[in-house]
């Protein structure tokens, strides 16, 4: 499923971050390999949702120009 967001921090030196969805609901975890476009705080981003061990992660993370 696609969604969308702005990215509330990503950290390039870790590899990891956090979205806030448009749609409301818990940030969603970002891991550096999962990014198809570097990405920075406050960027609006879609991605797609799958379910992790702790929280929702994003794969596939596209900046949305």
């Amino acid at each position: 499923m696609k969604a969308r967001g702005t990215v509330k921090f990503y950290n390039a030196n870790k590899g990891f971050g956090f979205i806030k969805p448009d749609h409301g609901g818990a940030d969603v975890f970002v891991q550096g390999a999962a990014l198809v476009d570097s990405i920075q705080a406050d960027d609006k981003v879609e991605y797609e949702s799958a379910p992790g061990p702790k929280v929702a992660m994003a794969l596939n993370v596209r900046l949305v120009r």
